[in-house]
């Protein structure tokens, strides 16, 4: 897979991104959704690639899909088959933090990772138990130990104090005893209504403030912050959350028969050729959101590879028309 192709897929998420900034704050994220979808895989048809959609969305929460299986790229444009462009699965999360666009706060992304074929997990859309963290304490934790020892682990790799960690949680039920344990290790908590994929990839960041980020999320946004990890040298323990017998048969359609299997980053995201890109919709703590002027639009992205290894933020200025264009940093 060309390394080329990384700032095609920049573009994706750009347009993905400006499409449904229109949208910001009006309450609606139905629409803001639909927005990003339709804007990305317009975008996405445009890549010269032979792409297959492995990691979609909608599923689960009823939003605009772009599903499992589709076909998009060139080479699902008619008059283009056989024009031997690269085979390529990706996995989208076109608006990740729906209800953080609809409510104008901060974190909402868009975003995507690309592969070989074959490259990306097919995880079915449900939750997984997740643990990510920094390059510094990849080794010393593990999702099956206490919440203390791990916490402990981290601090000790960091040369601090337990009391010193943050911790990402989003703020769901479902996690008040891992709440609880937590604090009563005396780590802080920094709780999110959404968006723990954009979690993943701070936790992973050296100076970001955030060590740690711990419970249970989406497991199509496992896969991508494990792209996201790849690329960082971070790491993110996850396993499937399985309790019903329809859960057990969405995983055995997608191969799936170890159902306490313990995913690293290299499961999830085993391909050599890894891209990874996300644009900022609303402003967050690694990325401004779009940003709109009498000239055109501004975009702050995040864009990252595997081979060539490197991590690049990139700042754009998407010109929609002639004359005198005033640029302010």
């Amino acid at each position: 897979m060309s390394s080329d192709l990384s700032l095609e897929f920049l573009r994706v998420v750009e347009q993905a991104a400006i499409a449904c900034a229109h949208t910001m704050g009006q309450g609606d994220g139905h629409q803001s959704d639909q927005a990003a979808v339709e804007a990305m895989r317009h975008t996405l048809d445009s890549v010269p690639i032979d792409g297959t959609i492995v990691i979609g969305e909608g599923e689960r929460d009823e939003a605009p899909m772009l599903y499992i299986g589709e076909r998009v790229g060139l080479a699902a444009k008619e008059g283009h088959a056989g024009a031997g462009f690269p085979k390529v699965d990706i996995a989208v999360d076109p608006l990740e933090g729906t209800n953080l666009c609809a409510t104008g706060a901060p974190n909402a992304l868009a975003v995507l990772a690309a592969s070989e074929g074959g490259g990306l997990l097919h995880a079915p859309d449900l939750y997984m138990e997740k643990l990510v963290v920094g390059a510094s304490s990849k080794n010393s934790v593990s999702l099956d130990a206490p919440v203390p020892e791990n916490l402990r682990a981290i601090a000790t790799c960091l040369g601090r104090d337990v009391s010193d960690l943050v911790v990402i949680v989003l703020d769901r039920p479902r996690h008040e005893q891992l709440i609880h344990e937590i604090r009563a290790t005396g780590a802080r908590i920094r709780l999110i209504s959404d968006g723990d994929l954009s979690a993943g990839i701070a936790a992973a960041v050296i100076g970001s403030g955030v060590h740690a980020v711990m419970g249970t999320g989406g497991a199509p946004e496992g896969v991508i912050t494990a792209a996201a990890m790849r690329c960082l040298n971070g790491e993110i323990f996850a396993r499937l959350v399985v309790k019903k017998s329809e859960h057990e048969q969405r995983c055995r359609a997608m191969g799936i028969a170890d159902f306490q299997k313990v995913y690293t980053s290299k499961d999830l995201a085993s391909g050599a050729n890894l891209i990874f890109a996300a644009t900022g919709v609303t402003d967050g703590a690694l990325l401004k959101g779009v940003r709109f002027f009498g000239d055109g639009t501004r975009t702050t992205s995040l864009v990252m590879q595997t081979n060539p290894a490197r991590v690049r933020f990139i700042d754009t200025i998407h010109i929609e028309q002639s004359g005198v264009v005033r640029v302010r940093f």
